[in-house]
């Protein structure tokens, strides 16, 4: 098997039991309806597993641009291959969800939610904040890969692997998912996002591009952020992109908090006046 196909299949089936368990959740009429966050979380998590599984001794099963971009940026990865890695990831991505939307055939006409259609293929936020979506998307991703290098310095029984980055998966989706949907992998967003506004889905309204970016750009954030900094913290490689990105992620921080603070603030300065 070639990389791109091993890459490609991999996150294609990350995407049919990621996307089928939300699918699952939030279309009407299904067995499933209503089961909730932590049956979501624990899909994705089985479901980054049996990616893993699939592919994961002919590819390594990355199956994330944030996590083949982390791994490069620290020399863990060669640069030449990252296109064809990306370019597969977000190719299976939106095979997947084209799997994802067949499997759910009569269930699009008879939800009428077009955020429950969308939230089957992409993430949105709870609350639509950018600086403050785009720190939770650093993150979740920061921890993802930081968590990936926990692991790879550890040794586990033959197989067991895969079992432990779903568990990171699930803890990720349970603790700080519940702000944005926890993408922390780009090509999981895009390339269901690209099925979301190419296929014939009833009455399902915006793919809502002017979120997408946050889903790409946290989560490259992150990943090369929690690669850098497990490389200078843990191993003492100071590198200059661990510098970098610590400027820029404290200044996404900072502008975040000073954003939320102010609305709290005109929020209150309303109330009183109210009351005045």
């Amino acid at each position: 098997m070639s990389e791109f196909l091993g890459e490609l299949i991999g996150t294609m089936v990350l995407i049919i039991f990621g996307g089928g368990v939300v699918g699952g959740v939030v279309l009407k009429n299904t067995k499933a309806e209503g089961a909730g966050w932590i049956v979501i979380t624990i899909g994705w998590g089985l479901a980054v597993t049996m990616g893993v599984y699939a592919v994961g001794k002919f590819t390594g099963a990355h199956l994330n641009p944030a996590v083949t971009l982390g791994f490069a940026s620290v020399g863990d990865f060669p640069w030449a291959k990252v296109p064809v890695y990306i370019s597969a990831q977000i190719l299976g991505a939106f095979i997947g969800g084209i799997i994802v939307f067949l499997n759910y055939l009569p269930h699009w006409k008879a939800t009428k939610d077009q955020a429950a259609k969308l939230a089957v293929f992409s993430t949105g936020p709870a609350i639509r904040s950018p600086f403050s979506n785009l720190i939770s998307e650093i993150i979740g991703t920061f921890i993802l890969v930081m968590g990936l290098m926990f692991i790879g310095a550890n040794e586990f029984t033959e197989g067991l692997n895969p079992l432990i980055v779903g568990a990171l998966i699930v803890a990720i989706g349970m603790s700080l998912g519940g702000t944005t949907g926890y993408a922390i992998n780009p090509a999981r967003d895009l390339g269901p996002r690209i099925a979301h506004a190419l296929l014939p889905i009833p009455g399902k309204g915006s793919s809502d591009w002017s979120y997408s970016w946050i889903p790409i750009v946290g989560p490259i954030l992150g990943g090369i952020y929690g690669a850098v900094f497990y490389h200078a913290i843990f191993l003492g490689n100071f590198s200059t992109l661990f510098w970098i990105f610590s400027v820029i992620v404290a200044v996404i921080i900072v502008g975040a908090a000073y954003t939320e603070l102010t609305k709290s603030d005109n929020s209150s300065q309303k109330i009183q006046e109210k009351i005045g």
